[in-house]
């Protein structure tokens, strides 16, 4: 029997296409290697395997005189455990929705289904996405398939560890200070923080730009098919782009080789990056100079990043949290509890102060791509880490403050409101991987899309997914 965990999604999903392949073969292939691989990363926490396969019947004898070309045809997907599937259990990784069923699909959900996906699975992420290492007092922690005693990072971790252990083909992401990006890195595969909007979602403060949905995958070619699956306009999301949209996946066929990049290993703001992490992505940037890529030193002012992040998302912890804390504290774990509180601290004037900086920001940062057509720097300070830790206190000798300290990197971009590919650029001398962020100017998907396969190519690493986790 093919192995076809192996494939990659555009190859698997042309096998579909082509009806070289059932997509029951493939839901079986999937819940073959997922109970094979599972109990040593537990990426995968809820199954729904009959819901897969009556899909996949369904897919079977669908009409294909009409279809998008995004379709997929039948493809198994998993799914971010606070993401609802209909039927299915979501818990948000939280012991208050322990036992809760998702009433019906969330709007990522239904646009990736009526799109040809099939959800296999639930992914696992700390509790209510907080963080960046993935465990929760529902399902324990999800452990790193380069290395089963280190983080998967968080919080989309359960996400990036089923794609590096093969166990799905594609799989969905949320990013508010690097929750795609940080287990990219840390996984070896490859995600996108697109623009706020691209990708339509509910959330209980509509226009608020911090918080997106993305896809995640082996390599940028599927990432971008994923991307066309999801990306569109929503009448429940004002923020969701009328379009009509490129084709993404036809901008990662056509490798686009930068003519100006500017770098950075800590945008000036990091107050340590790891030495290997930092010598790794130097030498990234490196190679691109070698091909005859301008590569300038350099990086927008982000000074008040790292404040600002903090004020607007503790006021996102309000609208998120403050009611169930009233009730239900005795069931949060501290992190959130003392976010949730921060942010009830804050006076109206310190929150509106932050909403004003980031507008600065924002357009600092779109003057400074008026001279390069990409910033790159690392995806997070670190390289992964012990898996009971709850987060790094310190790297290199030099201590952070809070569980958000070693997410410098990933959380000032966020601000930005700029789409950024997070894909892999080397190991350390431990044989852990390391991630680079491609960050592109605002709403250009498909110009970042396009030079993220050309860095890819350079690099030449994302070959090398999927793996058998690998332990002590």
């Amino acid at each position: 029997m093919r192995e076809l965990w192996k494939l990659t999604a555009q190859e698997a999903v042309a096998l579909l296409k082509n009806r070289e392949v059932a997509p029951r073969e493939l839901v079986d292939a999937a819940a073959a290697r997922i109970e094979s691989t599972n109990s040593r990363i537990n990426a995968m926490v809820t199954l729904c395997l009959e819901r897969a396969r009556q899909h996949a019947v369904r897919m079977e004898k669908i009409d294909r005189s009409d279809l998008p070309p995004q379709f997929l045809y039948g493809l198994p997907i998993g799914v971010k455990d606070n993401t609802d599937v209909a039927g299915v259990r979501c818990t948000s990784g939280s012991r208050i929705y322990a036992e809760r069923i998702a009433p019906a699909n969330d709007i990522v959900v239904e646009r990736l289904e009526a799109n040809g996906a099939i959800v296999i699975g639930k992914t696992n992420l700390p509790e209510f996405a907080a963080g960046g290492n993935t465990f929760n007092d529902v399902f324990g922690a999800t452990r790193n398939p380069w290395d089963t005693r280190m983080s998967a990072s968080g919080s989309s971790g359960g996400s990036a560890a089923a794609l590096a252990a093969g166990q799905v083909w594609l799989a969905t992401g949320g990013d508010f200070g690097g929750s795609i990006r940080t287990p990219a890195s840390y996984c070896s595969i490859t995600g996108l923080r697109p623009s706020p909007g691209m990708v339509p979602r509910v959330q209980r403060q509509p226009f608020n730009p911090l918080s997106v949905e993305g896809p995640m995958a082996r390599n940028v070619a599927d990432m971008a098919l994923m991307f066309d699956a999801e990306a569109g306009w929503h009448p429940l999301d004002p923020l969701s782009q009328l379009g009509p949209h490129p084709s993404f996946a036809g901008a990662a066929a056509r490798p686009g080789k930068p003519r100006r990049v500017a770098f950075s290993v800590d945008l000036g703001i990091a107050r340590v990056v790891d030495r290997e992490v930092s010598a790794l992505c130097r030498a990234a940037a490196e190679r691109l100079a070698g091909d005859g890529v301008v590569v300038e030193e350099a990086h927008p002012d982000l000074g008040d990043a790292e404040r600002t992040f903090h004020t607007l998302r503790g006021a996102v912890f309000i609208a998120r949290h403050a009611a169930l804390l009233e009730k239900n504290r005795h069931l949060y774990k501290p992190e959130i509890i003392e976010n949730t509180e921060f942010g009830l601290r804050l006076k109206p004037g310190q929150i509106i102060a932050a909403e004003m900086a980031q507008g600065e920001l924002i357009r600092r940062v779109a003057r400074f791509f008026d001279d390069y057509d990409l910033l790159l720097c690392p995806a997070v300070t670190c390289p992964p880490f012990d898996v009971d830790m709850r987060y790094p206190t310190e790297v290199e000798g030099v201590c952070f403050e809070g569980y958000m300290g070693f997410l410098v990197l990933s959380c000032a971009i966020t601000l930005t409101a700029c789409p950024v590919v997070a894909l892999p650029c080397g190991f350390t001398a431990a044989g852990l991987p390391v991630g680079l962020q491609a960050i592109g100017r605002a709403r250009s998907e498909e110009a970042l899309i396009s030079a993220a396969a050309y860095l890819e190519s350079l690099f030449g690493v994302a070959g090398l997914t999927p793996i058998d986790p690998r332990g002590a």
